[in-house]
């Protein structure tokens, strides 16, 4: 009976006889004692029909005098469930006994065991000026590291100092994590001393968005509220990169709750133009890896939270499938959405950063093991394009038609494809209420007025807005996320991978509603802080496809090696 509202027990009272067991006659007589039309007829309704007929407004809906005379009863008892609902605790991380699941009928995940194999280019050596090696590549540094030309202690004091130079102009470092850093590099060095190498990432500094939890150190979450919050263990992410030999150098910004760019600590500047923002929400991850702060950092993204800000910094990023990487210990905004992935330089980068993290893990019950294979000789992918979308002129077009010909020069065959006939706005009824759910006690603690942001389109009044969709246009609209899930499944039976503008069109929109894999990576000047990337995306799990095609696609440019304009304070 737990689908049905809690229904006020009536004053009749049967003596039911103990030899009555036939349960054909016991049930007749249980719905009797609770069924509505028991309940007194001069108690009044908690909800008027005038008011029924002005919610009915609110979504659209009209129902006639009799209909509303009718629904008040049970509308005013539903109040009495709503407020025990109320009275129960429910923190951030308890998800709903519903979880989304990405994969059409009759989709089968290629199962791999252990890591990908990989070694470091023995020709490259360390760079002569310190600003080079602040722009070296993950891959660059593991090989440093693993070739004793410079230790672990040795580079995340040079990160831990830049970030301490140059990060406060950004505002791009809720918190600076130098004891943690430096106990983590000596442990790191130490295990090289004795022959222990644990991968590509042993050794690496790195930062992480102050949504994911670290054991002891403050997690923000980027609102002020949540200063003093101090986890008591650490992310699934956060332990799997300490497993690999990463060394964890900072917390950084996001914009309030993961939105946008401001936080309570001022505005994440864009290194390119610190005039402007860096986009959000994994803001302060991607100002920090375009400033040559630290070499990769770890990001989530909700709805384009790893794409924007990787756009408007010039970073490599990349969203993986909804799945592939667990959220235990982050911040939940949206149980069907979020998503965790790297930015870091290059695409090489963010593929041994996935491997790292990438796995099923019992605290998040919608993770799988998926293969990843990123390592694999040139296969012949069949690549796609919506011509619909280059052809708009506007933002990145320029360069985004040039990316196109680029590929075409590497051999590639774009065939051209029209994204679904689906309707866009719908969609975002599952971001909101989900949302709005997440964070629902904040809202009746009156609390949301703390939050810096106050816009009519900043969480505070959208979680309140979200309080109006109806249930049934919530499931509605996740009926429609199963019926994009179809067919996206059909464009990707005839490719491996869609290129597609960042900003233009619907593909943002649709590949995190769908649970596809995302690589965004520069493919523009970004002098003067002008936003410039492109999208590869990949089939569901098939990150290693659209990594291969997004590394050709960098290899034949060199985007992604430009450096911001940082003066003084980056010598």
């Amino acid at each position: 009976m737990s689908g049905f509202p809690a229904f006020k027990r009536s004053k009749i009272r049967f003596n039911i006889p103990s030899q009555m067991k036939a349960l054909p006659v016991v049930l007749p007589i249980l719905c009797l004692i609770w069924s509505p039309a028991a309940e007194s007829q001069e108690e009044a309704p908690r909800v008027s029909a005038e008011a029924i007929g002005a919610a009915g407004q609110v979504i659209g809906l009209d129902f006639d005098g009799k209909e509303r005379g009718q629904m008040a009863g049970g509308l005013g008892r539903r109040l009495a469930t709503y407020e025990a609902l109320r009275k129960e605790a429910f923190p951030n991380e308890l998800a709903p006994a519903l979880l989304f699941n990405p994969l059409p009928p009759g989709f089968q995940i290629e199962r791999q065991a252990g890591k990908t194999v990989w070694a470091p280019d023995p020709t490259f050596q360390r760079p002569e000026r310190d600003e080079d090696l602040a722009f070296a590549t993950v891959a660059e540094l593991a090989g440093l590291i693993r070739s004793r030309q410079i230790t672990s202690g040795e580079l995340t004091r040079f990160y831990l100092d830049r970030l301490k130079t140059i990060g406060p102009s950004l505002h791009c470092a809720i918190t600076v994590t130098e004891e943690l850093a430096l106990g983590q590099a000596r442990r790191a060095d130490d295990e090289l001393r004795d022959g222990k190498w644990r991968g590509p990432l042993h050794g690496i500094p790195y930062a992480a968005k102050d949504l994911f939890d670290t054991k002891g150190i403050a997690t923000t979450w980027g609102v002020a509220l949540n200063a003093g919050r101090l986890p008591a263990t650490d992310a699934t992410v956060i332990r799997k990169l300490e497993d690999a030999g990463a060394v964890l150098v900072a917390k950084t910004s996001l914009g309030e709750l993961a939105m946008g760019d401001v936080w309570f600590g001022g505005r994440t500047r864009n290194p390119w133009d610190p005039a402007r923002g860096s986009s959000g929400s994994s803001a302060g991850s991607a100002a920090a890896v375009a400033a040559g702060l630290v070499p990769f950092a770890l990001g989530s993204e909700t709805l384009g939270s790893i794409v924007s800000p990787a756009t408007v910094c010039g970073t490599t990023g990349l969203r993986p499938t909804f799945g592939r990487v667990s959220r235990a210990g982050a911040m939940t905004l949206c149980w069907s959405l979020d998503k965790v992935g790297p930015l870091a330089r290059s695409v090489e980068d963010c593929a041994l950063v996935l491997d790292a993290i990438r796995g099923a893990d019992p605290a998040d019950p919608t993770t799988v093991d998926a293969a990843f294979r990123f390592t694999e000789k040139k296969k012949n992918l069949r690549v796609g394009y919506v011509k619909a979308d280059f052809d708009q002129a506007e933002g990145n077009q320029p360069n985004d038609l040039a990316t196109l010909a680029t590929l075409r020069s590497l051999g590639f065959e774009l065939r051209e494809l029209n994204w679904p006939a689906i309707p866009a706005e719908p969609l975002m009824l599952t971001l909101e209420a989900e949302a709005a759910a997440a964070f629902d006690e904040l809202t009746r603690a009156n609390q949301d007025d703390q939050l810096v942001q106050q816009a009519d389109s900043s969480w505070p009044n959208t979680f309140r807005s979200a309080r109006f969709i109806p249930a049934v246009e919530y499931l509605q609209a996740m009926r429609l996320r199963s019926r994009l899930i179809q067919e996206m499944a059909g464009l990707f039976e005839e490719l491996d991978v869609i290129v597609a503008p960042s900003w233009r069109g619907k593909q943002l929109l649709f590949t995190n509603m769908s649970g596809h894999p995302c690589v965004v990576v520069p493919n523009g000047d970004k002098t003067g802080g002008k936003a410039a990337s492109i999208c590869f995306i990949g089939q569901l799990f098939g990150e290693a496809d659209a990594v291969q095609l997004a590394g050709l696609y960098q290899n034949a440019t060199a985007f992604h090696r430009q450096r911001p304009p940082l003066g003084a304070a980056a010598r």
